[in-house]
């Protein structure tokens, strides 16, 4: 697993544009008001500035796997696998964050963190999780069937085990919920229109390129061209999914 600075800022725009904003402001708020947050596979550090003035003073631990993008995630930078649940720092921390990650993540890791987060009562705020559905206007014959077999390329290894791919948030929400959160959820799609072609083109390139991959059984690179021909006028959606869990003790104290 891992992702370009440049492929990162294209599409922090549409990123920001998506969260849910009532979750959004929840989270702010059960962070309380010395908050210390750990953000799981930070990146260029999207999720802190999502958050912006509504955790202003907060410390934020960041941690990824790549000392570049940390040098440019700001706050406290832990080059970490997040493999390891057991090395992450969140001892002392009020909340945990991740976007764009879950849908990358195992059944097993995530049964770890979740196991982790309820032994030190942390709520966990789990953003643009992909959620399997992909839309465009107009519609063309080979949508659904790319659309297909890019969720079969989605549950393939993303460095953790099998991917959880489209089904990561309700399986997520189902482990936390098990353990006794409260668990909210929203969604958080992106809708591009042609003002953010440049983020379609590199989309386009990569679900063609996946769905190939897990065997669509036409030509993805002749489904791109023609996509790529409605980039200046026509429309994507492309499906996430928020998540907001807080532990019974911590709604009460904070929320």
């Amino acid at each position: 697993m891992g992702f370009s600075a440049d492929w990162l800022a294209l599409r922090e725009p549409a990123d920001h544009a998506a969260r849910d904003d009532a979750l959004l402001e929840a989270a702010a708020r059960v962070a309380g008001a010395r908050p210390v947050v750990v953000d799981l596979g930070c990146g260029t550090g999207s999720t802190r500035r999502a958050f912006g003035a509504r955790l202003g003073g907060a410390v934020w631990r960041m941690v990824d796997g790549d000392a570049a993008l940390l040098r440019l995630a700001g706050g406290e930078a832990h080059r970490l696998d997040l493999n390891d649940v057991d090395a992450l720092p969140l001892d002392g921390a009020t909340l945990v964050t991740a976007s764009a990650l879950f849908d990358l993540a195992s059944a097993p890791w995530v049964d770890r963190l979740v196991d982790r987060l309820t032994r030190l009562n942390l709520p966990l705020y789990a953003a643009l999780n992909y959620d399997g559905r992909m839309d465009w206007t107009p519609e063309l014959p080979e949508d659904g069937q790319i659309t297909a077999a890019f969720n079969r390329h989605q549950v393939g290894d993303k460095g953790f085990g099998p991917a959880l791919g489209p089904g990561a948030t309700q399986y997520l929400a189902e482990r936390l919920q098990a353990a006794g959160y409260a668990v909210r959820e929203g969604d958080s799609p992106w809708q591009l229109g042609p003002d953010r072609a440049a983020l379609q083109d590199e989309l386009l390139a990569g679900i063609a390129q996946a769905a190939q991959e897990a065997g669509f059984a036409g030509d993805a690179s002749a489904w791109r061209a023609a996509r790529q021909a409605w980039v200046g006028q026509g429309l994507c959606r492309i499906g996430h999914r928020d998540l907001l869990a807080v532990p019974q003790t911590v709604s009460e104290r904070r929320g």
